[in-house]
């Protein structure tokens, strides 16, 4: 199988006119097996005839979280006995929602991901460390590793956590790349530095890292992907993906954003008012799936921010590549007049050798403004000295300081990794 789809390399408007026939063949999908869609069509008088271009999907409501979750059950297409997988959303901002999959939506689940695998420099005969779940209901575990599978290479599924049982992996097993969360690469450094293991010198050349982000919105290596390559000199791909999208956005060995696979999806990036914004500017990426069978999304708003990049591609893309995701819509913090986002924070504090871990609360003040906490673990820390440098490193990245408060590191390790959740936990919102 080709794992270089050629429309990925086609003038945009073939890409654009192979889309619109996509999208007239879900539009015909939806109406005829979606309870969803049927009554949204019916409701709001939407001819689906009368949806030829890309452009005529603004004549269609956008589909939200809240609507998934009141209406879970009239998204699915398809009868029970052909659901072959259920998945359910991480519930970051709200509750998870239930998602059925199909064999063939588990075959397209591992041919995008073998696509995204491809265009990061995999080939078959690799062999790949995974260090996220695979079990918990969780979407991306399972796409990883089928995709590595279908690529031709190998997958060995050690899971999260656990740095001696991944350096022990690594040492047996001499995998050739890594899966994992980025700030974990930071934590399996730390045991090998203090376990006397020569990381530098193992079999592992790139790691493919999922959840944070690993570049600014220029593309260079932020704090966090600076700190790792600084360590380890192995080569850094990012990825980005939702479970409602059913669709990865990876880098190339350019890294210069994640290609989109046009074939999987039609994206859009929306202001406050739902109009798509100008080219180039930020707005929420609003997506329609392609090719689902089981639960297909048709202008589902996923709550990121972020900016699409047009110009072609050193590795000989023509496809749109998304930035960095700049944030989560309904994370943005307003903080003495600055707009900031979780990930700028975490970044500033990742890039901390004596911060060994923290969580950020943001609330409302007694005023109506947005209060914000970052509550730090470190060792034996001398409170006033650490909190006065805390704060100037705040000043210089972001122009404005959080207030710092100190509690213990297993405390603290308690919040970011409850039972119940799959990620880790670094951002508390209590406002109102």
């Amino acid at each position: 199988m080709n794992f270089q789809p050629e429309i990925e390399f086609q003038p945009r408007d073939v890409i654009k006119k192979f889309q619109e026939e996509k999208l007239r063949e879900d539009l015909q999908y939806l109406n005829a097996h979606s309870r969803f869609y049927q009554n949204l069509f019916q409701k709001e008088k939407i001819d689906i005839q009368k949806i030829k271009t890309l452009e005529d999907l603004q004549h269609i409501p956008v589909t939200t979280k809240e609507d998934l979750q009141l209406h879970n059950e009239d998204f699915f297409c398809v009868e029970r006995n052909k659901i072959a997988d259920y998945i359910t959303t991480s519930g970051t901002l709200s509750d998870p929602t239930t998602f059925a999959m199909t064999q063939h939506d588990l075959d397209r689940l591992a041919y995008n991901e073998a696509i995204s695998f491809a265009g990061a420099g995999g080939k078959a005969g690799e062999v790949y460390q995974l260090m996220t779940t695979i079990d918990k209901r969780f979407m991306a575990g399972l796409a990883y590793f089928m995709g590595v599978i279908k690529m031709g290479a190998s997958v060995i599924r050690v899971g999260n956590g656990i740095p001696e049982l991944q350096w022990d992996t690594i040492r047996r097993m001499k995998p050739d790349a890594i899966i994992c969360v980025p700030s974990f690469i930071l934590k399996i450094i730390q045991y090998a530095e203090k376990n006397g293991i020569d990381y530098r010198k193992s079999s592992i050349k790139k790691a493919v890292c999922i959840g944070e982000n690993l570049r600014n919105q220029d593309f260079s290596l932020n704090l966090l992907g600076s700190k790792i390559k600084e360590k380890w000199d192995i080569d850094l791909y990012s990825t980005y993906a939702s479970t409602e999208m059913g669709t990865s956005f990876c880098e190339c060995e350019a890294g210069r954003g994640g290609h989109h696979h046009p074939e999987l999806i039609i994206c859009e990036l929306l202001d406050e008012n739902n109009n798509v914004v100008p080219e180039g500017e930020i707005g929420e990426l609003t997506v329609t799936t392609l090719g689902v069978e089981g639960m297909p999304l048709l202008r589902f708003k996923t709550g990121d921010i972020a900016r699409f990049h047009y110009e072609p591609c050193s590795c000989g893309r023509t496809t749109m590549r998304i930035s960095p995701i700049i944030g989560r819509k309904n994370q943005m913090i307003k903080l003495k007049g600055t707009t900031l986002y979780p990930a700028t924070i975490f970044d500033v504090l990742d890039n901390v050798d004596y911060v060994e871990n923290y969580v950020v609360e943001v609330s409302s003040n007694e005023i109506g403004t947005d209060s914000v906490t970052v509550v730090v673990g470190c060792q034996n820390p001398e409170e006033e000295e650490v909190t006065k440098d805390l704060k100037d490193r705040f000043r210089a990245k972001l122009r404005v300081a959080p207030d710092i408060r100190f509690d213990s590191i297993d405390n603290i390790r308690k919040i970011n990794f409850p039972e119940a959740k799959r990620k880790p936990v670094k951002f508390i919102d209590k406002r109102k």
